[in-house]
C-alpha cells in the first residue's frame, strides 16, 4: 500500500512544470494534422505535418515576444530567426527597444535575468492597461528556457548603456554568470536556445518540424508592418500583409482557369483584411498580435460574418433555383486572410490556436467598406455558390429518378403500362402521351388494334411546364415532370447518345397525341422543349413522335380527311361546290369515335409522324421558341412570318402547311417555323384586342351571334354557349365562353367616334 506521503507531493512550480508540460505548453507527444507549412522549393503548402505541439509553443513564445516588440517601439525593423539543425540551436534577434540592463530594487536582480529566468515575472500584469501584445501570462520565455539544455539572452539598453549576456543549462536548473559590458551601438534582444529534444520524444530538429517553424518567419514578416525578417540569413520576399497572402493564392485557379482575385482592404491601423474564392471550404489564415490562429476564432467570426451578411442577399437576387441557401454554404466558398491586433485577447489552449475574446473586448472595430463588398460580389465567390445551389439543384433532381430499370412501377395514376415496359424489349416500347383523359380513351382504343405488349398510354393534364425557364422548386414540385421520368426511367444529367444507353429506359420512343389544334402544337412544342433541355442526345435518337389526327373531315360522296386548316382552306378554295358537302371540325381528339380510334390505329404510316433531328438549326429552332433570353428574336420570328402570310395572300399563294399526303418524318425547324408558330400567331391574335373594334375574335364571334339572334327577351348563358358555337365556329369551351362573356369589350361606339382600346392590358 502506498504511503500518504507518497500520494500527496509537494512540488517546486520548475518540477511541476517538467513533470506536467502539457498544463503549460500543451502536448509533448507527436501529433498528426494538416497545416500549412513552408518547403523548399515548393513555398507555402498545405500538408500532413508531424510535430510537437509543446516545441512549437517554445519557438513561437520567442518568436512572438521579438515581434510584440514592434509595438513597444515602433523603429523597430528587423527580425533575424536561425535554425541550426546538425547543432540543435535556434536564435530569434529583434532590433527594437532592448531589456533595461538595471537591478531590480525589490528582487536584487538585473532585470533580463528576472524575466527569463524566474518564473511568474512579466511586465504584462497590469490588466488595466489595454496592451494590443501576443504575451501575457509571464510563462512564455521561461518555458522555453525550461524545456532547453541551454538558454541565452542577450540584450542592449541604450538608457543603461550596457550589453547583458546569460546562459542557463539543464531545464534552467543552472544559471551561468551574467556578463554585462558597456555598450554604444544599436539596441537589441537575442534569445539563442537548444530545446531539450527528448523530452519532446525526438532526436532531431525534423524536416515537418522545420517546415513549421519556417512558416511562422514568413508569418511574422506577413502580419508585422514595417519590420523586415531574415530566416537562416536570407531576406524573406514578403514586403507586407498583401504580398503574404500571395504566397498561398499564388499559381491557384478558379473554376474558369482564371487567377484568383484576392479583395484587399486596410481597415484601419488595427486591422488587415484579404479575401479570395475557396474550394475547399471555409478557409482562414489568421494573426492576433502575430499569433497565428490556426483554428481562427471570435476576430475571423466578426469580420466572415460581415461579409457572408452581405453575398448572402447578393446570391438570393440571383438564385432562380429555389435551392435554400444558409449563411454557412455561402461562407464554404470563402477564404478570409485577417491580420490583427486585439487588446488583452484570449484563448482556449496554451497553443493559442483559436481566439476566444469577446468581439466587445476587442478594443477595435473592423467596418469594411461598401468598395470592398462590391468587389468581394465580383470575386468569383458568388459565381462559385451559383454553381454550387445548380449542382444541389441537380442532385436534388436526381434523386426524384431510379438508376434501376423497373417492370413495374408504383405511385402514378391513369397510367396504361405497356406489358413490356421495363423488360428486355423495353427498347421496342412506344409511351403515348395524351392531351387529356378524353384523348386517352381514344388511345386506349386504338390499343384494341395494336396490342398492349409494346405501348403504353399516359395523359397530359392540360399545358406542360417549360422547363427552360422554371424555378428548381418548379420542376422539383411538377407531378407530371415527375411521372413522365419515372414512367420512362430518365435520369438527370445522363447522357443517352450511345445507343446502348436507351436500353436503361423502361420506353425506347414517346409518340404525342394531341388535338390537331394550335394548342395541340403548344403542348408537342413543350414536350419537345422538356427533352432537349435535359436530353439533347435523345433528340438524335428520333426519340420523339406524334400522332396526327384529322382536324376536319368533310364527306359526300367519299370522305376526305384533312390534318391542318390551310390544306381544308386549299381544298376548298380548288372546289367550287364545297357547300355541299358535309363538313364536320374535330375540336379535339374526344370527337372522334372509337371506331374511328381503330382506324387510325390500323393506318399506322399515315397517322404516326416521327421527329427526325436534321442538325444545330434544330437546337436553334427550338431554343428560339421557349428561351426567355431569345424574346427579341422571337418577335423578329413572328414579325417575318406575319409578313409572309399577308404577302401571300396579297398575291393569292397558298399558306404553307405540314402534315400532306407526301409527310413521312418532321424536323423540329419545320415543326417550329411552320406549326408552332401557327400557335404563337393565334395566341396573339386571340389577346390583343384589334385596334379597329376593340374586339378578340372570340368577343367578335359572341357579338355577331348576339346581334343575328336578335333577342328580344332574356337568354339562358349556356343556351348562348350553344347557339354561338354553331353560328360562328367558336371553338373554344364553355368555360371559355363564360369568361368572354363575364368580360365584355370596352365600350363602343358603332355610329361615331372610335373607342378608346389604349387601357387594354395587352396592347400597352
Amino acid at each position: 500500500r502506498m504511503s500518504v506521503e507518497r500520494i500527496y507531493q509537494k512540488k517546486t512550480q520548475l518540477e511541476h512544470i517538467l513533470l506536467r508540460p502539457d498544463s503549460y505548453i500543451g502536448s509533448v507527444e507527436p501529433v498528426t494534422q494538416q497545416m500549412w507549412v513552408y518547403d523548399e522549393n515548393v513555398g507555402l503548402n498545405c500538408r500532413d505535418v508531424t510535430f510537437v505541439p509543446g516545441l512549437y509553443k517554445i519557438f513561437d513564445e520567442i518568436l512572438v515576444n521579438a515581434a510584440d516588440n514592434k509595438q513597444r517601439d515602433k523603429s523597430m525593423s528587423c527580425i533575424k530567426v536561425n535554425i541550426d539543425v546538425e547543432n540543435n540551436t535556434i536564435s530569434v534577434w529583434n532590433n527594437g527597444k532592448g531589456i533595461p540592463v538595471v537591478e531590480h530594487k525589490v528582487e536584487k536582480v538585473y532585470v533580463p535575468a528576472l524575466i527569463f529566468g524566474q518564473l511568474l515575472t512579466s511586465s504584462n500584469y497590469d490588466d488595466d492597461e489595454k496592451k494590443v501584445t501576443g504575451g501575457r501570462n509571464g510563462y512564455g520565455a521561461k518555458l522555453c528556457n525550461i524545456f532547453s539544455t541551454k538558454f541565452t539572452v542577450e540584450t542592449a539598453c541604450k538608457d543603461s548603456k550596457k550589453c547583458f549576456k546569460q546562459t542557463w543549462y539543464d531545464n534552467m536548473g543552472r544559471a551561468g554568470d551574467a556578463n554585462i559590458k558597456h555598450f554604444d551601438g544599436e539596441e537589441y534582444t537575442c534569445i539563442t536556445f537548444r530545446p531539450d529534444l527528448p523530452k519532446f520524444k525526438m532526436t532531431i530538429l525534423d524536416k515537418d518540424t522545420v517546415a513549421l517553424m519556417t512558416r511562422r518567419a514568413y508569418d511574422i514578416a506577413g502580419s508585422s508592418k514595417g519590420v523586415r525578417v531574415f530566416f537562416n540569413g536570407k531576406k524573406l520576399p514578403v514586403k507586407d500583409f498583401r504580398s503574404y497572402v500571395d504566397l498561398y493564392v499564388q499559381d491557384k485557379v478558379d473554376e474558369l482557369g482564371e487567377p484568383l482575385k484576392v479583395i484587399h482592404e486596410v481597415v484601419n491601423d488595427r486591422w488587415e483584411v484579404c479575401l479570395t474564392l475557396s474550394e475547399k471550404g471555409f478557409q482562414q489564415v489568421s494573426f492576433v498580435n502575430s499569433i497565428a490562429t490556426t483554428k481562427g476564432g471570435r476576430h475571423t467570426d466578426y469580420v466572415a460574418d460581415q461579409v457572408v451578411g452581405k453575398l448572402i442577399d447578393v446570391v438570393k437576387k440571383r438564385n432562380k433555383a429555389g435551392v435554400a441557401v444558409k449563411p454557412f454554404q455561402v461562407k464554404n466558398h470563402m477564404w478570409l486572410f485577417v491580420n490583427c491586433l486585439i487588446e488583452n485577447p484570449t484563448f482556449d489552449s496554451q497553443t493559442k490556436e483559436n481566439m476566444t475574446l469577446q468581439q466587445k473586448n476587442f478594443g477595435s472595430k473592423c467596418l469594411l467598406s461598401e468598395k470592398f463588398i462590391k468587389q468581394a460580389t465580383s470575386s468569383g465567390i458568388v459565381e462559385s455558390i451559383m454553381n454550387w445551389v445548380k449542382f444541389k439543384a441537380q442532385s436534388q433532381l436526381n434523386k426524384k429518378c431510379s438508376a434501376v430499370k423497373h417492370t413495374k412501377i408504383k405511385g402514378v395514376p391513369k397510367l396504361d403500362d405497356a406489358n413490356d415496359a421495363g423488360g428486355k424489349n423495353s427498347i421496342s416500347c412506344t409511351l403515348i402521351l395524351t392531351e387529356g383523359d378524353s384523348a386517352k380513351t381514344l388511345a386506349v382504343s386504338g390499343l384494341g388494334v395494336v396490342g398492349r405488349d409494346r405501348y403504353g398510354v399516359f395523359p397530359l393534364r392540360g399545358k406542360m411546364l417549360n422547363v427552360r425557364e422554371a424555378s428548381h422548386k418548379q420542376i422539383m414540385e411538377n407531378a407530371e415532370i415527375n411521372n413522365i421520368i419515372k414512367i420512362l426511367g430518365l435520369q438527370y444529367r445522363k447522357n443517352y447518345s450511345d445507343p446502348e444507353s436507351l436500353k436503361s429506359l423502361r420506353y425506347g420512343k414517346i409518340m404525342i397525341m394531341t388535338d390537331q389544334d394550335q394548342d395541340g402544337s403548344h403542348i408537342k412544342g413543350l414536350l419537345i422543349n422538356f427533352i432537349h433541355h435535359n436530353w439533347p442526345s435523345l433528340l438524335r435518337h428520333n426519340f420523339l413522335e406524334e400522332f396526327i389526327t384529322p382536324i376536319i373531315k368533310v364527306c359526300s360522296k367519299t370522305q376526305l380527311s384533312f390534318y391542318s386548316i390551310p390544306e381544308f382552306n386549299a381544298w376548298k378554295e380548288s372546289q367550287p361546290n364545297h357547300k355541299s358537302w358535309k363538313i364536320k371540325y374535330y375540336k379535339g381528339l374526344g370527337t372522334s369515335t372509337s371506331q374511328e380510334a381503330k382506324e387510325y390505329f390500323c393506318d399506322m404510316q399515315r397517322h404516326r409522324i416521327p421527329f427526325k433531328y436534321s442538325g444545330p438549326e434544330d437546337d436553334e429552332a427550338i431554343t428560339l421558341a421557349f428561351s426567355k433570353k431569345k424574346v427579341d428574336e422571337r418577335k423578329e420570328w413572328l414579325t417575318k412570318f406575319m409578313t409572309n402570310r399577308r404577302q401571300r395572300k396579297e398575291h393569292n399563294l397558298p399558306e404553307d402547311y405540314l402534315y400532306g399526303t407526301s409527310t413521312k418524318s418532321l424536323s423540329y425547324n419545320d415543326f417550329v417555323n411552320k406549326e408552332l408558330v401557327l400557335f404563337s400567331n393565334s395566341d396573339n391574335e386571340r389577346s390583343i384586342p384589334c385596334l379597329v373594334d376593340g374586339l378578340k375574335p372570340g368577343q367578335r364571334k359572341v357579338l355577331f351571334c348576339c346581334f343575328k339572334r336578335n333577342d328580344k327577351r332574356e337568354v339562358k348563358v349556356a343556351q348562348l354557349a350553344g347557339s354561338v358555337a354553331e353560328m360562328s365556329a367558336y371553338h373554344h369551351g364553355e368555360f371559355k365562353f363564360f369568361y368572354e362573356f363575364l368580360n365584355p369589350p370596352p365600350p363602343l361606339l358603332i355610329m361615331g367616334e372610335i373607342s378608346n382600346v389604349s387601357n387594354s392590358k395587352t396592347i400597352g
